[in-house]
């Protein structure tokens, strides 16, 4: 890991491709760097503070993190925040005198240049790095004595079904030194739609309604919180298609695919646990390994078959061959975990051989649960050979992999498990092994349909994300994110899968239109899944210049930091195009207005334009104020599923693709905050998040062009509104 002072930065691989090392302690600045030498730095996290808000299958994260000196010199601080897996990073604000500033995203090689200048001129540096397996690590530096810094990080996911609920499971924050920090989780959803009253079994949650919205919230939000939210289960197996669409580009779809009730024949197993029991898994490593062990075994069904693999220098099984889910079977195989102790290399070739090269029957599901702690040390130790040797052995067999601590491959365990079907689990050394291995066995228990892929009839799916064919176990539900071309208003909607009961069918009719408007958030979560597939393509394959412009080309779109792409923010003034210049110490303060005089009964969303407007006047007024000479700054913010670019002091969108219009479209001019802006507002819903931005905005519709700008009408006529909605 890098150890230099930054700038708000994410350098995020969306699967990390090397190992991970443990974050290094807080430590104080050197004596005398911005402050005279008194009492050392003591930063301490006051609050730490999660609304999650359920939208359909989608959540929304915002994680509020508040920290203070208490100390007499300048301090640094960081915390560790997990992601939930395939979330879609939004953005990250850091309150600078009062502003909540956010960040844009732009090549990785160019945001280093700018953050090392930033350094360099001494002004308020933080960083934010990934470090695989879905964990941000954000340090901020420098907070004065005295000083409040404010953290807030925005992130979409989808929440796993499980069983006649959502299931989500929440991790707050963690820093080396956390004592007494109040750290709460509120769950939010519609209190009349399809949820019932959430509940957690590892907290106490309080509940309630407020303006039809349901919440639950925990106040004591320490460890994994677990909240279950219940909803209601349909008696037939089913597809759910939402979409999104822009003109002239393709269209954008999430595929739902919820399983019927458990049918009452199930379909038998063959399930191989391989566990590492290495020297580095000594301590409690191992006793967590085999309670995972034991967790796993409590999974069988007597249909089911099984077999145990232990590996260290040398390769170990439970008996030959396939066992029985029998009790004396599954009662001899817990006395074979209890004896299991940690010694040896790594063999990680050798375990993966023995475990693949069971055979194959039909009939069954055949499952590999494959748990290390480590890179492999012994054997084959190139990690490609390895995954080339898995993907020659593997025939039908379903991969899952779980790493333990820090020193994992994770790039070898993410492409076992992508090439293999199935999923990638990371364990912290401060996270429960047993756990994570128990609730992927529990969800692998019944599988109601297997091979499952969709067809649209009439409309072309392609870049479908996750690829190839799918599993789909009771209880649970599958989400597919493709893009869409040749849309129409409606089209049949296929899933055909396979079962023990024989092939399985399931249809429904959607809409796939050639413009949707609603659901945006669909484009960037399907973004996101291209990512990491490209991701780990380039790490299996190599890189190309295709797949790194393609990279590239998405992060910078959908403002997602990848490998190729890093998200930046710099204090208001200070500029992107930055030269060289002498340190200035603490930085001129921001101005800090909001602008008052919204309507009455206003959008909601007028608050938050307000705020914008006032952090853009801010940037505008310290760019003027700062080294001239500078280029402006750029920023950038999604929002409608667009990316809007700020120039010359106004966010613009990119006009649309296709070829461009017989007439030159016509463009209406309003000032922000005006009768005609609440007007068309009222009219033109979706434009809320476009107008949020600021007072400056351009924005492009099918026929017209609406721009915000304060030399602008401040009331439409009638005819002026209707013109609007039918050319937008």
């Amino acid at each position: 890991m890098r150890q230099a002072l930054l700038p708000i930065l994410i350098l995020i691989p969306l699967s990390a491709s090397a190992q991970v090392r443990p974050a290094p302690p807080i430590r104080p600045v050197p004596c005398g760097t911005w402050a005279p030498c008194t009492a050392p730095a003591q930063v301490v996290r006051t609050s730490s503070r999660a609304v999650l808000t359920i939208d359909g299958r989608v959540v929304r994260y915002e994680i509020t993190e508040r920290f203070v000196n208490r100390g007499g010199v300048a301090g640094e601080t960081e915390y560790l925040l997990p992601l939930p897996a395939r979330a879609a990073f939004e953005d990250l604000a850091l309150s600078i005198d009062g502003e909540m500033v956010t960040g844009e995203t732009m090549r990785a090689d160019r945001a280093r240049a700018i953050y090392e200048e930033i350094v360099r001129r001494q002004r308020d540096p933080a960083l934010v790095e990934w470090m695989g397996q879905g964990l941000l690590r954000t340090r901020i530096f420098p907070i004065a004595p005295g000083e409040t810094k404010t953290v807030v990080v925005r992130f979409r996911a989808v929440a796993e079904r499980e069983g006649d609920a959502l299931r989500i499971d929440y991790r707050p924050p963690t820093r080396e030194r956390d004592d007494g920090v109040r750290s709460t989780l509120e769950v939010r959803y519609n209190a009349r739609g399809e949820f019932g009253r959430a509940f957690s079994p590892t907290h106490d949650l309080d509940g309630g309604e407020q303006g039809g919205l349901r919440f639950a919230r925990a106040e004591n939000a320490h460890g994994v919180v677990t909240v279950l939210v219940p909803v209601r289960t349909a008696r037939a197996g089913s597809v759910h298609v939402l979409t999104h669409a822009v003109d002239g580009e393709d269209g954008y779809a999430m595929i739902t695919i919820a399983p019927p009730p458990a049918s009452r024949t199930v379909t038998p197993r063959d399930v191989t646990f391989v566990l590492d029991v290495s020297g580095s898994m000594s301590g409690a490593k191992i006793e967590q390994a085999r309670n995972a062990g034991r967790a796993l075994l409590g999974t069988l069904r007597p249909a089911d078959r099984f077999r145990m693999i232990a590996f260290s220098t040398e390769v170990n099984t439970f008996r030959d061959g396939w066992q029985a889910a029998t009790a004396p079977n599954l009662q001899a195989a817990q006395q074979f975990l209890d004896g299991l102790r940690a010694e040896g290399s790594t063999n990680i070739s050798g375990a993966l051989e023995e475990a693949l090269h069971a055979s194959d029957a039909p009939d069954r599901l055949p499952v590999v649960l494959f748990l290390t702690d480590g890179a492999p040390t012994v054997g084959e130790r190139n990690p490609d050979r390895i995954a080339a040797l898995a993907e020659r052995l593997r025939g039908r067999q379903r991969v899952f992999t779980f790493g333990v601590g820090v020193d994992v491959n994770a790039a070898l365990l993410e492409q076992l498990a992508l090439s293999g079907r199935g999923t990638a689990q990371f364990v912290r050394p401060d996270e429960d092994v047993e756990r994570a291995v128990g609730i992927v066995a529990q969800r692998l228990t019944n599988p109601v349909a297997t091979d499952l892929r969709v067809r649209v009839d009439g409309v072309r799916l392609d870049r479908m994300q996750p690829t190839g064919s799918l599993d789909l176990f009771a209880g649970q539900e599958l989400t597919l994110f493709a893009r869409y071309r040749g849309g129409r208003r409606t089209a049949t909607v296929t899933v055909h899968g396979a079962s023990v009961d024989g092939p399985v069918t399931w249809t429904t009719t959607a809409d796939f239109p050639g413009r949707a408007d609603d659901n945006a958030f669909i484009a960037r979560l399907w973004a996101v899944q291209r990512v990491g597939w490209l991701s780990a393509e380039r790490r299996r394959n190599g890189a190309t210049s295709e797949l790194d412009d393609e990279l590239r080309s998405l992060g910078t779109r959908y403002g997602i930091p990848t490998e190729l792409t890093s998200y930046l923010v710099v204090e208001p003034g200070l500029t992107t195009g930055m030269p060289s210049a002498q340190p200035t110490g603490r930085r001129r303060s921001a101005p800090v207005a909001l602008m008052g005089g919204v309507a009455a009964g206003a959008p909601s969303q007028a608050f938050e334009a307000a705020k914008a407007a006032s952090a853009q006047r801010a940037v505008q007024n310290l760019a003027q104020l700062d080294d001239a000479g500078q280029n402006a700054r750029r920023a950038q913010r999604f929002a409608m599923g667009r990316m809007f670019t700020l120039q010359d002091s106004t966010w613009q969108d990119a006009p649309p693709d296709g070829p461009a219009p017989a007439a030159a479209p016509r463009t209406v001019r309003v000032r922000a905050f005006s009768d005609a802006y609440f007007a068309i507002l009222a009219r033109v819903p979706l434009l809320q998040d476009a107008f949020a931005l600021g007072e400056r905005v351009t924005v492009h519709g099918r026929h017209l062009v609406l721009v915000l700008d304060p030399a602008g009408d401040t009331t439409v006529s009638a005819s002026v509104l209707d013109m609007i909605v039918r050319d937008w």
